[in-house]
């Protein structure tokens, strides 16, 4: 692994840098979070026309800029950064690839040039808090959380030439508002039970829409239900729908672990620019050993967890599943950053009108949708065979 960045990779980063702090300060931000639609439908355009944002990782034949999951992570860093709400994780880091992995070359055609353009966004559907299952993260993706039975969930069934589904899908990230919706459904009863992914469009009968109250308002949310509504199957009903969920969860946590260090590290400099500041018994608060000795462990834990994120962006790309343990350490930075950043504000870190509380709001959020923290442990140990064989003393 080559520890440098590219001119391209630093121009990426620079730019995007730019253009999120004139467009996505602190006003800015919250009055996007009060939309109907949680985000800044220019700043999505800007994204996408100035940087080709959402088509960063999608091969050039399908109008993407062609780079790898490492450039869409380093993009993703800097989004953390500014915790700036946008549907760029949900279209360009968990639909894209399932598309790109399971679609129909008809499928591909029509729906990767849009989703490049960012004229169309998606959002992938799962039931229930089974998002990081069925990515595979906190344990084998086996396919029961799709519901089945008495289980609840979306339920696919044929009809004619095409699909109905029925049932509920609650967290869905960018739900409420994207395009076009990728649903995960089981099928086939208990005789030949299995989970497929279906295309949904945003304005479909029979489809009802409401966004949620989540904890992490930058991280929006819908809850969607399916009153037998009309859908298009995603690729071929043979497809190994759960091998593409579980290497997209890969890609993902990548991308999301680089999202939290940026969101780390920012909460970090905000916390050492107001210590320098604040004074206390006539000197700022800053210069006491034991404030010094919190922010430095924050920092090397903020580094550390750059680095594992760093990795898993290269790593991803060759093969190598190290998302989730990268996420987990990327999300345990940034609790602890967010923390450390409200208990060192003092009062004003508590109130409503300053950001620090986004921070916190961001590595709970993320904690609960893709962890916890121990699970993505446990079952990077597990997929390892770390305790394989051995005994453990308690």
């Amino acid at each position: 692994m080559d520890a440098g960045f590219t001119a391209e990779q630093d121009e990426i980063r620079r730019t995007l840098r730019e253009l999120l702090d004139r467009r996505c300060g602190p006003e800015r931000l919250r009055a996007a979070l009060d939309t109907p639609a949680g985000h800044d439908p220019a700043l999505w355009a800007a994204l996408a026309d100035r940087l080709g944002l959402p088509g960063l990782a999608l091969p050039e034949a399908y109008g993407g800029v062609g780079c790898s999951v490492t450039e869409l992570a380093l993009a993703a860093e800097e989004t953390g950064r500014a915790l700036a709400p946008s549907p760029f994780l949900a279209t360009a880091a968990l639909a894209a690839p399932l598309i790109r992995a399971l679609g129909t070359a008809a499928q591909r055609a029509e729906l990767l040039p849009r989703l490049a353009s960012g004229t169309l966004t998606a959002a992938l559907a799962v039931p229930g808090t089974a998002l990081a299952t069925a990515l595979a993260l906190t344990g084998d993706n086996g396919g029961e959380w799709a519901g089945g039975g008495r289980a609840g969930g979306v339920q696919a069934r044929r009809a004619g030439q095409g699909w109905r589904l029925y049932g509920q899908a609650e967290q869905v990230l960018d739900g409420h508002s994207a395009g076009l919706l990728l649903v995960a459904a089981h099928t086939g009863g208990f005789a030949r039970s299995r989970t497929l992914l279906f295309l949904v469009p945003g304005d479909a009968a029979a489809l009802v829409r409401t966004r949620q109250t989540a904890l992490d308002a930058t991280r929006s949310q819908g809850r969607l239900q399916l009153r037998d509504t009309e859908a298009e199957l995603l690729g071929e009903d043979g497809a190994d729908v759960l091998g593409a969920l579980a290497r997209a969860g890969d890609t993902a946590a990548a991308v999301l672990a680089c999202e939290a260090v940026g969101a780390a590290d920012r909460a970090l400099q905000r916390t050492v620019e107001y210590v320098r500041q604040r004074e206390q018994f006539g000197r700022p608060i800053g210069s006491f050993q034991a404030v010094k000795h919190r922010l430095a462990d924050v920092y090397v834990q903020a580094q550390a967890a750059r680095s594992a994120a760093y990795y898993a962006a290269w790593a991803t790309a060759r093969g190598e599943r190290v998302g989730g343990l990268a996420l987990a350490q990327a999300l345990e930075a940034l609790r602890t950053a967010a923390a450390e950043g409200i208990q060192l504000h003092g009062g004003i870190g508590f109130t409503w009108e300053h950001e620090a509380h986004l921070y916190f709001k961001r590595a709970a959020g993320d904690d609960l949708l893709f962890g916890p923290v121990h699970r993505l442990r446990a079952h990077a140990a597990d997929t390892a065979r770390l305790f394989a064989g051995r005994e453990v003393a308690v």
